[in-house]
């Protein structure tokens, strides 16, 4: 490296007297050292000294590059020259973001400048005024205060050529927040193209949790398996392929982040935490309902021990195939596997959730639901009315009133498009897996009569 060092130098320092300098007139001295530098640096690399980019290089005068392969691990000084240039690339954009100073002179001007009378309580600005503050604020707000901002606000304005005080406000503190959490999760994104590994998430959900005063109270023994919860939930939903990797694209757009984030607040209503997946107490329970369930504590769950989750009605057949679908260790689930099971079963509306039971109700693995594989399932529930002494139920009855609600494209098989876009997707998994929910939805007309009757007396 000392070698390599002291003939770059030499290089960098006779410039004007080298050929390059002859060869390239057109050329300052920064792009011949950049010539240089990447000529000596792959002469290093290979060991080959016959190699010259340099007449290469010089077509990138009129064909820029546009595709750069990232360094090899082997490379440590392009590795580390990409982290140092992302670093500082991070940091620009950091300082582009308005600060807490800002925004009040930005909502003084607002309040200077905007044309009366209000409507209502709130105060509205036209577009002239609204170029005007642009001008008064200075450089550094003409990136939020442009005339494309006015034009979605004003579209979504009750005051014709007006568009709220406020409104524009929080729009661009909005802007500002989602550039921000952009920064802050790019930061972990090691290999700069636009993805986050779980890894990447959980050193983010890490170092985050000493900010949420609403997790003050959670002892450090319980990080790790917060932080499991958490990731689990971005990567169930935005990473339905199982891909490894999320986009950060998708977590800021995604709702998931607003939720986490509200752990910020100083005070939230015990209901709200209880709706939050991502709240301490949620957490604890989804942690306490497995420990709850590993009846020998060995930290792992078995299908006879799985067999309690929720109503305990789930059918035996069901949980075969989850064992048999689902990453387990010799014959049990961890609680990242079990936390996709929760995650599946307590979401079955959502098109990522019927994308997991699609693939356990797939018994052949061709891509399809028939006949047979409806039957195959409807056994266990057959089993349980059996169990409960009820009155026997046709299958083909269910299988009939199952087509009629998906109306797939084959009126012979149900693709998982048919299952997501009939609407029905959850009814159809809930009848198929569990004893509960298909007896409450063989007795649904029942149950409907008997609220009315109920209500009815009430009145």
């Amino acid at each position: 490296m000392s070698n390599f060092r002291e003939k770059l130098l030499a290089n960098l320092d006779n410039i004007k007297q080298s050929k390059f300098r002859q060869q390239h007139p057109s050329q300052t001295d920064d792009e011949i050292e950049d010539v240089l530098f990447q000529k000596f640096r792959t002469d290093l690399n290979s060991g080959n000294k016959k190699v010259d980019h340099v007449e290469s290089a010089d077509s990138y005068r009129y064909i820029p590059q546009f595709h750069f392969e990232l360094p090899k691990s082997a490379d440590s000084l392009a590795q580390k020259l990409r982290e140092e240039a992302r670093t500082l690339f991070l940091q620009k954009r950091s300082k582009e973001l308005l600060d807490n100073g800002e925004f009040k002179l930005l909502w003084s001007l607002l309040e200077k400048h905007h044309s009366p009378p209000p409507l209502g309580e709130e105060q509205y600005i036209n577009y002239e005024l609204y170029c005007k503050v642009a001008a008064i604020a200075g450089e550094k707000f003409k990136r939020y205060l442009t005339a494309t901002t006015f034009a979605r606000l004003l579209a979504s304005s009750n005051n014709p050529g007006k568009i709220g005080v406020i409104s524009l406000f929080n729009y661009t503190m909005r802007k500002v927040w989602l550039q921000q959490t952009r920064i802050g999760l790019s930061l972990y994104d090691y290999t700069g193209q636009g993805f986050l590994s779980e890894s990447d998430m959980e050193s983010y959900i890490l170092e985050l949790i000493p900010t949420f005063p609403q997790l003050e109270g959670l002892e450090k023994s319980f990080h790790s398996f917060y932080v499991c919860t958490t990731v689990r939930k971005f990567f169930f939903f935005l990473d339905p392929l199982r891909t490894g990797r999320i986009r950060i694209r998708d977590v800021l757009t995604c709702t998931f982040l607003d939720d986490l984030l509200e752990l910020r607040d100083e005070e939230i209503p015990k209901d709200a935490q209880e709706m939050n997946w991502f709240s301490a107490p949620s957490a604890l329970s989804v942690y306490g309902h497995y420990l709850n369930l590993d009846k020998d504590h060995n930290g792992m769950l078995s299908k006879k021990e799985l067999i309690g989750y929720g109503s305990g009605t789930l059918t035996p057949i069901f949980l075969d195939r989850v064992f048999a679908e689902c990453l387990t260790y010799d014959g049990e689930m961890d609680y990242k596997t079990y936390l996709d099971f929760v995650l599946a079963l307590e979401n079955r509306a959502e098109p990522q959730s019927l994308h997991y039971l699609f693939r356990i109700l797939d018994v052949e693995h061709k891509g399809y639901l028939t006949a047979f594989t409806l039957n195959y399932f409807f056994k266990g529930i057959q089993e349980e009315l059996s169990a409960h002494r009820a009155e026997p139920i046709n299958f083909d009855d269910v299988k009939d009133e199952i087509f009629d609600m998906v109306k797939p494209a084959d009126p012979t098989r149900i693709t998982l498009k048919d299952l997501i876009s009939c609407g029905h997707g959850e009814t159809v998994v809930s009848i198929l897996i569990e004893f509960h929910k298909f007896w409450a939805y063989e007795n649904r007309e029942v149950m409907v009569t008997s609220a009315a009757s109920d209500d009815a007396h009430n009145l």
